[in-house]
């Protein structure tokens, strides 16, 4: 089945972006330190501002509109270049406000121009021509090989408190080197098109109107590690992304089947098949849920120990972080679901961009009033409210187009056997002294007791995922 087979491969992609950071994350805390950490955390949340600038909403707008075009090859060669184009110049346009920013923000500057290498790497990122005609296998096997690489410069290079700059280059350059690799065929998806007839900037507000939800959205990915830094200390920052970086790495797992399905129900959308788009919906919805409710109880059993024994004891406030952050998977995944793979396919934009901007708001105020009573735990706690806020309006401004109880319809099911799973796991994971042979025991446990518990329930979502994995 072609939608499990690129649901595998980009979940795969979406993982191994994750895996480099957090194979290396017990060895950078230790070398670097919760200083050093907390420098690159709180650094890369400032560049990810300038990254959002030069992407403006084009990978989602770029992703959809190649999948509108692309049984024609010369529409769809024309389409990318446009959209490229129009890339390249808001690329450019984004390290000229940065360049005015350094001259404005005068500290951490030497980590900040290595970490500017992401904002060229944005740039050269067209893995949404990819996804947009469903080829994510490509973009996983060009990635794999840097990656490596960049695990192996790591481990040989970085070996002392001072080496900061180096990582961060590091990883930098690895983003840019990656993107660079899935150019070269280019050459063999694209027919030539005149230069004369590229016309950019009609693709300019429709990029706008998705740029919005993106600027909203990195509120609360980037904005809590940064406000973490200016009122705690960069050390918090970092202990929120190494919190991040475990929780989202889980998640990942789940939210790429919203970047597989987005062309699938932009092609629906476009020949009108309604029918079809619900079903897909309500599939996909049930499919999300049962395995986000196992990874969120599953984080959360196993966090408190877990992130003291990864990182190091400096980094013991990460566990109890990481139990509040679990939450944000059952709750991205369901906007996922309703946002990327129903609103932005069928054109419903303004409600998609409504409900990331609510949630970003609530999360800034939220921010200013948590952290100063709560510090860190009170940064997840405002994430975590941020994310119920978009995911509430979302299930309300799609109540009279699709059927909540054919949605929800298994999802108690699933917290049932969350909860009974959640239970034992974190009994044993307070109890037992903590290693890499009782953490996997603990994993163990926890997947067996989640799918006993999912055949004792008997959910309809069984007999579908049977019939994927006998056609895969």
């Amino acid at each position: 089945m072609k939608v499990l087979k690129n649901y595998l491969y980009n979940a795969g992609y979406q993982i191994l972006a994750l895996i480099v950071p957090l194979i290396t994350a017990p060895y950078i805390s230790r070398v670097l330190h919760p200083a050093g950490v907390g420098y690159n955390a709180y650094t890369n949340s400032i560049i990810q501002y300038f990254v959002l600038m030069a992407d403006l909403g084009i990978a989602m707008y770029g992703q959809r509109e190649i999948a509108y075009v692309r049984e024609d090859p010369k529409k769809m060669s024309q389409t990318f270049w446009e959209i490229q184009c129009l890339k390249f110049f808001t690329t450019t346009f984004a390290y000229f406000v940065f360049v005015i920013f350094l001259h404005v923000y005068d500290r951490y500057t030497i980590f900040l121009w290595i970490q500017s290498l992401n904002v060229i790497g944005a740039a050269l990122d067209v893995s949404w021509l990819y996804q947009g005609v469903e080829d994510f296998k490509r973009t996983v096997l060009r990635n794999t090989l840097v990656r490596l690489l960049t695990l192996a410069l790591i481990f040989i290079l970085i070996k002392k408190p001072s080496d900061v700059g180096l990582y961060i280059f590091i990883n930098a350059f690895s983003n840019v080197l990656g993107n660079l690799t899935l150019w070269p065929h280019l050459r063999k998806m694209l027919v030539p098109i005149k230069f004369t007839s590229i016309h950019i900037w009609h693709h300019l507000w429709p990029t706008i109107g998705l740029f919005i939800p993106q600027i909203a959205t990195s509120v609360y990915l980037q904005l809590n590690k940064t406000m973490l830094g200016v009122m705690m200390g960069t050390k918090y920052s970092g202990f929120y992304q190494n919190s991040d970086n475990l929780v989202k790495m889980v998640l990942s797992l789940a939210t790429s089947l919203g970047t597989v399905m987005l062309p699938h129900m932009s092609a629906a959308f476009v020949k009108g098949d309604k029918e079809k788009m619900h079903q897909m919906l309500y599939k996909s919805f049930d499919i999300l849920s049962i395995l986000a409710f196992a990874m969120t109880f599953g984080i959360a059993a196993i966090s408190t120990n877990l992130a003291p024994f990864f990182y190091g004891k400096g980094f013991w406030p990460v566990g109890p972080a990481m139990m509040i952050e679990s939450l944000v998977i059952i709750l991205i995944a369901w906007s996922n679901t309703i946002g990327r793979q129903y609103l932005v396919p069928t054109n419903q934009v303004k409600k998609f961009t409504t409900s990331i901007v609510l949630g970003a708001v609530f999360n800034f105020v939220a921010n200013f009033i948590f952290i100063d009573f709560w510090g860190l735990n009170g940064a997840m706690w405002a994430t975590v409210a941020s994310e119920a806020v978009v995911t509430g309006y979302q299930m309300w401004a799609v109540r009279k187009q699709i059927h909540f109880t054919e949605m929800f319809k298994n999802t108690f099911k699933y917290l049932v056997a969350g909860v009974v799973m959640f239970i034992p796991v974190y009994l044993m994971n307070i109890k037992l002294h903590t290693s890499i042979i009782t953490l996997a025991l603990e994993v163990i446990t926890g997947v067996i007791i989640y799918i006993v518990m999912i055949l004792i329930l008997k959910p309809t979502s069984l007999d579908f995922i049977f019939k994927m994995v006998k056609k895969k």
